[in-house]
Parts: structure tokens; sequence; C-alpha cells
């Protein structure tokens, strides 16, 4: 995602700007970026804990922990969205800041948690019944950020000219945890999620899932840039 021009919240308007007028200044998106930063980082340390605990109790070392950690897309974007929203909280001057401050960028998170969420409801849900501070952890990561962060998006995230260029870039990130993750399962023989699981699948089934989802993140994003191009619905100006 290239560089560029960090317009003001006033400069261009968000898609449901004229919705609620009085909460278009930065006090309002600042405080929803603070809250959505605070969950995603409570929901990763959480879930690094976890994940290393289990790992460890199992005879593993912290390195272990750390890769199992890193092979779940849902921990890598909770990460995403931590630094992307702590950046908008809190407007820092530093490259990292600029580069998740902008409108296509913060899309694009925005986009990937969206995603990671329906994935999850949609596939995953009915596997695992996670109880107590699990459960509390498991909403986070799956329901709670991604819904806030579409809120935040709608309300606070100024409409930016959107090219293919972008549109492709946005690719990188889905396309580049596949192969990386299959490539990663074939040397541990460990896979993150059942649907892309070659040992019990075969690749010709692991390759049509895998296509199938990425054909819905294709629709999800084609979502996101239809609703950025067209700005403001007739039904929300003024």
């Amino acid at each position: 995602m290239s560089h560029e021009q960090i317009p003001s919240p006033q400069s261009l308007d968000s898609f449901g700007a004229n919705i609620f007028p009085a909460q278009r200044g930065s006090s309002a998106s600042r405080a929803l970026a603070a809250v959505i930063a605070m969950i995603s980082w409570f929901a990763f340390v959480a879930q690094t804990d976890i994940t290393l605990n289990r790992l460890l109790a199992r005879g593993g070392g912290i390195l272990d922990g750390l890769d199992r950690l890193t092979m779940y897309l849902t921990n890598l974007t909770i990460l995403m969205a931590a630094l992307c929203f702590t950046s908008l909280a809190l407007s820092l001057k530093t490259p990292v800041s600029r580069f998740f401050r902008q409108p296509s960028v913060i899309s694009a998170v925005v986009a990937y948690l969206a995603f990671v969420g329906i994935a999850y409801n949609l596939l995953l849900r009915q596997l695992w019944a996670p109880s107590g501070f699990r459960s509390l952890v498991n909403e986070s990561l799956h329901t709670v950020v991604p819904l806030l962060a579409i809120v935040y998006w709608i309300f606070f995230v100024p409409v930016f000219r959107h090219s293919v260029k972008k549109s492709l870039l946005w690719l990188v990130y889905p396309l580049g945890y596949l192969f990386i993750t299959l490539w990663r399962g074939a040397l541990s023989g460990f896979y993150p999620y059942p649907f892309i699981d070659v040992n019990r699948l075969g690749y010709p089934r692991v390759i049509l899932n895998s296509s199938l989802l990425f054909v819905g993140f294709m629709v999800l994003m084609t979502l996101f840039v239809a609703i950025n191009h067209s700005g403001k619905p007739a039904f929300l100006r003024r």
C-alpha cells in the first residue's frame, strides 16, 4: 500500500459522517480508536499467554509457542489491528503510525478483520466451545474487534481515491499468509485450520477450499471499495 497524503477528518466525508454530525470530531474518533486498540492488545496478549502456556505444558519451548501463535491468521490480524488503532488513537509522527493512519490502509485492516470474523463465525465457531476467560478472549478476537472496527470505518474513515494498484496490494496479506502457512505446514506437519489441512484433505481439496475463501475475500473487498467509491449514499446526504 503506497504512501498517500493523510486528509483531516473533515476534508472528505466518511460513509456515515452525516448520521451523527456532532461525532465527526477528532475526540470521538480517537476515543473509539483507543477502545479498539485496548481490546486488540488485550486479546493479542491474552491469546499469546494461552498459546505459550499450552505449548509449554506439552513440553515445547517459547519459540515453539511463538511459532504456533503466528500460524493463525486471527492472531496476526489482531496484532495488525492493535498497531493500526493505536496509531489512530495517539497520532504519533513515526513512520509506522503515519502508514497505519492512511485511509486506504485502515480500510484494508478493517477488511481483514471483517474477513476473520465472518470466516470464524461461519466455518469454525461450531468446532469448539470455549468457556470463561478463553471465551472472553475468543469473542474479543473474532467478534468485538471486527464489529467495532467496521463502525469506526463507517463513521470516521474518509473517502479516499482508490485504484487497481491499491486493490491488488490489499491481496498481498491474505495470499502471503496462505502460501507461507502451507509452506510451514509442509515442514512441520501442522496446519492451523481444518479447511487447509493438507494431511487430511490433500492439496487438491485445500486448493479448492483456499480458492473459495479467496473469492469470499474478493467479494468483501469489492464491497468495501464500492462503498468507498460511492461516498455517502443519497439517504445520508443533507
